[in-house]
């Protein structure tokens, strides 16, 4: 049987020993993951804006982003969750027309007593000693100092006498998202605000502009990033990302074959949450609808996709139910959505948790898809995991078509020819993809072999004889999501 070769010549006389490495047939599949957190840095940052960065370390992005910034809390919130699929940033300005939010704390009283004054910006605790006698102002002055003595806090303070000013570090909207409390630990941590002071916060608003993101979006290349965090849930945004995404010209497209989704998470009542999601349908979008928390919504999106990622990396078909988000603070019980309240906004495309022993987790993660091109109910991108097991099914064939067809000539099915050629028949890619299958059916990722066989079709296209068309028919594996049973007893 004559024996094909790439590169030596049929007509070499000069003796002896020639070799050349063939590595076809030695490659094997493995999956490789980038997450990709887009978010607001600080004006004092060093790193260079819209451009996709590789951060290796929180102190890194803390570093180049900002202490304090909104990505430097991205990164830290996607830390706390996965460690094992790399991420970049992508920074962007603050908007250059925007102004900043700000709040006010207002002390009033003089202390009768010692003690301290525990204070919450988001879910970080900023205690202030007081000492007996110590008046309003000087109480004021003592929070000034302790706010602004922590960089990793994303406003600083300052006192008129007995009225503390904050103000977000970043100029637009989503300063307005920044939470002021007061002893949220409450009674059974020892926090309690000191005897004879008094303590009024304001929330902070009057945040305005949102950031653009289309230079950044437009830098980003073809490169490919699997999960791709938002810091943001302005419309602009996340419709600019969902274009990124589409199916005919962005990342999903079979021109890009890049493939990925977006992350982001939602504050908001039911009600809102819903209006909210009503408002989507698009498969590659999952949104989070929060209350209650005190972590920031950039945060909550980056644990989010952290932990997704983290099982998603493992196995693209296992379920993301109660898996955890490490370093996001749980809602007091009265905020938390109830079954019904979770069930409605899982039917409106919003995602959800649930809190077991004060960590939160995830109950479910949807996309945003709810209709067809006609408005009609359409469950058929309902679960994320549908998409990542499409990514890895077309990433996995991909590999071994490339790597084994690459350069293979085209014949009709019956012809000919000697063994060692590199000639590819409908019938011998067939068995390839019915053995991609049946591998694939062995790692959990598909499944029903025999319907497969039965409904796969690979033909050479009438009007282009180079060309092969294949109908591809996969079952994907489910999820178990949901138990139900019926306990009919007997007495």
């Amino acid at each position: 049987m004559p024996v094909l070769f790439n590169t030596i010549p049929q007509t070499m006389r000069s003796p002896l020993f020639y070799a050349e490495m063939d590595n076809s047939k030695a490659g094997t599949f493995s999956a490789s993951y980038r997450a990709l957190l887009i978010g607001q840095v600080l004006s004092t940052a060093t790193i260079e804006l819209n451009k996709a960065v590789y951060i290796s370390s929180l102190a890194q992005a803390k570093s180049k982003c900002g202490a304090g910034s909104q990505l430097a809390q991205m990164v830290e919130a996607y830390l706390n969750n996965n460690t094992s699929v790399e991420f970049y940033v992508l920074p962007i300005a603050d908007p250059a027309s925007g102004a900043a939010a700000s709040g006010s704390i207002a002390v009033t009283g003089s202390a009768s007593a010692s003690g301290t004054v525990s204070l919450y910006v988001y879910d970080t605790a900023v205690q202030v000693g007081v000492a007996e006698g110590d008046s309003a102002s000087t109480v004021a002055s003592s929070i000034v100092t302790a706010i602004n003595g922590n960089a990793d806090l994303p406003v600083t303070a300052s006192a008129n006498e007995a009225t503390v000013t904050l103000t977000a570090k970043h100029k637009g909207v989503i300063g307005n998202d920044t939470i002021i409390a007061l002893n949220l630990g409450g009674d059974a941590n020892g926090e309690a605000t000191p005897a004879g002071l008094t303590i009024t916060i304001n929330a902070m608003s009057g945040g305005s502009g949102n950031a653009d993101i289309s230079d950044a979006i437009a830098n980003i290349g073809e490169e490919q990033y699997d999960f791709v965090v938002s810091g943001f849930t302005v419309s602009s945004i996340l419709k600019a990302l969902s274009a990124y995404m589409n199916d005919k010209t962005g990342n999903w497209s079979y021109s890009k074959q890049l493939y990925g989704h977006v992350w982001a998470a939602f504050r908001g009542t039911v009600a809102e949450c819903q209006t909210f999601g009503a408002g989507y349908n698009d498969q590659h979008l999952s949104v989070m609808g929060i209350s209650g928390t005190h972590s920031p919504i950039w945060s909550v999106a980056a644990a989010l996709a952290g932990s997704a990622a983290t099982s998603i990396a493992a196995d693209p078909a296992r379920p993301l139910q109660t898996l955890s988000l490490q370093g996001i603070s749980a809602p007091e019980v009265a905020s938390r959505f109830i079954l019904s309240e979770r069930e409605t906004l899982l039917k409106k495309g919003i995602s959800t948790y649930t809190v077991n022993a004060g960590t939160v987790q995830i109950d479910r993660v949807i996309t945003t898809y709810q209709t067809n091109a006609y408005g009609q109910a359409d469950n058929s991108y309902l679960s994320v995991e549908t998409l990542y097991q499409s990514a890895y099914i077309l990433r996995y064939l991909r590999r071994i078509i490339t790597s084994k067809y690459g350069r293979h000539k085209l014949a009709k099915d019956g012809t000919r020819f000697g063994e060692g050629q590199a000639i590819a028949t409908p019938n011998t890619l067939r068995a390839e993809l019915i053995a991609a299958y049946e591998a694939l059916a062995y790692q959990g990722i598909v499944e029903d072999v025999d319907a497969f066989k039965e409904n796969l079709i690979v033909e050479i296209n009438e009007n282009d004889k180079n060309r092969v068309d294949v109908l591809f028919t996969p079952d994907y594996v489910n999820q178990l999501n949901i138990f139900a049973l019926v306990n009919q007893f007997r007495l």
